[in-house]
Order: structure tokens, then sequence, then C-alpha cells
């Protein structure tokens, strides 16, 4: 994501004291703003090749990632059916042990092509909708004024940011809730695959039953996404301001892994909670979660702990570290790589 270029009019004091440092500083702005002009000029794309860039880069690294996040998403919903001395028991190497003894280790890989099925035109909608909602941001009327101050820059991508999660997340949750139900089957299989998982729900829950959770997603996806984008757009531009000729794939890489961090902690039990009521009557089981969504967080805070709401937070972490940076790096190496190719026909 490329921060908007605005090159604003030069005022000159209009006193003669401190003369020197006020020239210095605007010279240096004027700097800054016209080699964002320049970067965001390298990068300008059309709508395809934007929505292609955003779908690969999702793609790429939850492929990449995808052994952790199934690994995540079992140790979320451990709790729903487990017993206190196997809560105790659990640990990374000890599912991953299983995992490869019980399902071999192709089934790491479980449920990656509804995963890839889910990401493609969740990704290209998350980046392409916050490009077009940063736009229009920066248009309402009274921040032209502001636009200089980092704050407006801050919040801009910050509600960017979430409009576009909110936006993206809406438009695919059914792929979404079906790549969760199927990462979580272990050894025995309920559902054989993308369509047959999708006819099944909408058999036995009803169509309703394909947006179970979109609430508690909606309401950590929003928040998610807009700490993700700001925290990485502020760290690529303080970067960028201080060390100009670094690898532009270093820095996305390293802001997007930094980024994700972030965005993974603040918003963990949330997702958590999404996750286990995405599962609630899967494969036949009884409800475990009767009420809502504070609801539903009292009961997990209560049988399990304050512990219990981050369950799985370490290959969380072990997961957007890289994922999150291969994402962010893609999309903007992608993104070079299609304007040179425009600018070349």
């Amino acid at each position: 994501m490329q921060t908007e270029a605005r090159v604003g009019v030069v005022n000159p004091g209009h006193g003669g004291g401190g003369g020197k440092s006020g020239v210095d500083t605007t010279a240096l702005k004027f700097k800054q703003q016209q080699q964002e002009l320049l970067q965001a000029q390298k990068t300008q794309i059309g709508t395809v090749s934007q929505l292609l860039a955003g779908g690969v880069a999702g793609a790429l690294s939850k492929t990449c990632t995808a052994p952790l996040a199934r690994l995540t998403i079992l140790f979320q919903v451990q709790g729903m059916h487990s017993d206190a001395a196997t809560l105790r028991k659990a640990s990374i190497w000890r599912e991953a042990s299983r995992i490869v003894g019980e399902e071999g280790f192709r089934a790491f890989w479980k449920g990656n092509l509804v995963t890839i099925a889910h990401r493609l035109p969740y990704s290209s909608l998350n980046f392409y909708a916050y490009e077009r909602y940063k736009k229009l941001l920066y248009m309402l009327p009274g921040l032209e004024s502001h636009s200089e101050h980092m704050s407006t820059d801050l919040c801009i991508h910050f509600l960017g940011g979430g409009l576009a999660g909110i936006t993206a997340a809406s438009a695919t949750y059914p792929l979404d809730l079906v790549r969760t139900r199927l990462a979580a089957q272990t050894n025995v299989l309920y559902y054989r695959g993308i369509g047959h998982a999708l006819q099944t729900i909408c058999k036995e829950e009803g169509v309703l039953g394909l947006y179970k959770g979109l609430g508690a997603t909606l309401l950590g996806v929003g928040p998610s996404i807009a700490i993700s984008f700001s925290v990485y757009e502020s760290l690529r531009s303080f970067w960028q301001s201080q060390r100009p000729h670094d690898s532009t794939v270093l820095v996305s890489l390293s802001c997007g892994s930094l980024s994700g961090i972030a965005s993974s902690t603040a918003i963990f039990p949330l997702d958590l909670i999404r996750r286990r009521k995405q599962l609630e009557g899967a494969g036949g089981r009884a409800q475990v979660y009767t009420t809502g969504l504070f609801g539903t967080f009292k009961h997990i805070f209560r049988t399990e702990g304050f512990r219990g709401l981050y369950r799985g937070i370490v290959p969380e972490y072990y997961k957007v570290v890289p994922g999150v940076g291969i994402c962010f790096m893609t999309y903007e190496t992608l993104k070079m790589l299609l304007a040179d190719v425009t600018a070349k026909l």
C-alpha cells in the first residue's frame, strides 16, 4: 500500500527570525513529498492488476503458513470438548506429532484448497477496498488543511483498513466458515470438501448456518485490519524517511511482520471466540455456547481462565510473523512488477 502523495504549496515565512530553520524544514518536507510522488507513480496499476496482486499475495502467504494456521485453529477449539487434564498437556510439538502420526504430513495443509479459494477474493477485496477507502477519506472536506499531519494519516489508514476488512470479510464469510470446519477435522471426516460442506451446512443448519460467528468476525476483523494497515503504513513511512535506499522487499517484509504481531495480540480473544462459534453444531455435535458473543466470552473466562482467551497465541505468532510479512512483501513487489509491465505495453 503506497501512501498517497500530496504535494503542498510552500508558504514563505513572514518574519526573518529563524528563517534558516524554517527553510530547512520546508525543503526536507518538499523532498519527502517528491519521493512519495515518484514512488506512487512507479506503482500505479489498474483495477484488475491491483486485485490480482492482492489475491496472489494473500494466497501465497496462507499457503506458506498453512501448517501453523491449522495448529492455531486446533488449539483455539480445544476448550470446547476437552477436559482440564487434556488442556494442561497440550503443546505445539505434541499436537504436530499427533497430526503426522494419525493423519500424515500432508494433513498440515488440510483445508488449504478452501483457504486459497477464500483468500484469493478476500485478499483482493481487502487491498483494493483499502486503497479506494483511503482515497475517499483523503477527499473529505476539512482534511486538506491537515493532510500533512501524521495523526491525520494514521486515522485515515486506521479507518480505511477497518472498512476494507469489514467489506472483504462480509463478502467472503461462508468460505471462511467452511475453511475453519475443514481445518478443524481430525481423524473423522464429516465434510468431504468445499461443495459437500456448503451443502451439508445449508441442509442441517440452514442458510444462516453459513454466517455463524459473523458478528464476532466483523468485530475482530475491523480492528485487526485497521491496526495492521495503520501500523504497517506508519512503520514503513518512518523507515523510508530514515533509510530511503533500503530494499522495498526488506522494508515491507519487516514492517508487515511487526504489524501482524500488533494486530494479532490485540484481537486474538475475538478470533478465538469466532472460531468456536463457527464450529457450533459441526459434525452433529451438541452446542456448547448457547449465549451470544459476550456470553461466550464470559463462559470461556470462567471455565478456562484468562489464558483460555489466548489459547493458541504461540502458533499464531509463528504464523503471522512470516505470513503477514510475506503478504505485504508480495503485494508491494507485484505492484511494482505489474506497473513496469503496464508501462512497457
